[in-house]
């Protein structure tokens, strides 16, 4: 089970104290204030996401949902709000309670069936595939290979010997111009110097 910490509840409470000592300057005015906290501790009390053999169980503060593991497709991780799946039928469901911060309990909770998606598996796991959504978001496809990971680190690593390859030829130019350029005025200045030398001798 996934649940937001139950330290929120000392935020409820403090947030409960600046209420009452408002509502204590103007009962009649600002009574309604104290639903406020009333609200914010139901939120932190009932959001959740449990994780089952069955599939995915999801609660919110004025509902409840469950999603078989075989509606499941994949996981998403935005750069913003709770991790969303996605399902077969093309839609997306968020996970409440679960950031980006509690996939590996995710992970961990489902037995395998959800990747993690910071862990690079070995070439042979059979695991799920995790790649790179486009958007800075992680995508982990449920039941799937971890080939796709493997090609994404092969690619990235491919990415970084190209940058130090373009590197490496930048400073080979650099060095062959300059030599040559050297080479070009000390032959400049040799030939003045002959020059001078045949004036010389004429005088």
């Amino acid at each position: 089970m996934i649940r937001i910490p139950r330290l929120a509840f000392l935020g409820v409470f403090i947030l409960l104290m600046c209420v009452f000592f408002m509502f204590v300057g103007w009962p009649a005015g600002l009574w309604w204030l104290l639903f406020i906290p009333v609200v914010v501790g139901v939120w932190v009390w009932r959001t959740q996401t449990t994780v089952s053999e069955a599939g995915l169980d999801l609660r919110t503060m004025f509902g409840s949902r469950h999603l078989d593991w075989s509606q499941l497709k994949g996981v998403r991780i935005p750069k913003r709000g709770y991790v969303r799946a996605d399902l077969v039928d093309g839609t997306e469901v968020k996970l409440p309670a679960v950031s980006y911060d509690r996939v590996r309990d995710l992970a961990a909770a489902s037995r395998g069936r959800i990747p993690d998606p910071y862990a690079v598996p070995p070439a042979s796991d059979g695991g799920g595939a995790v790649v790179d959504g486009g958007d800075g978001d992680t995508v982990s496809a449920v039941g799937e290979g971890a080939d796709s990971k493997a090609g994404v680190v092969s690619g990235t690593a491919g990415a970084e010997s190209g940058e130090a390859g373009v590197d490496s030829g930048r400073f080979g130019l650099g060095e062959s111009e300059g030599d040559d350029g050297n080479a070009d005025v000390d032959g400049g200045k040799a030939e003045a110097g002959d020059d001078t030398r045949g004036k010389d001798g004429a005088q």
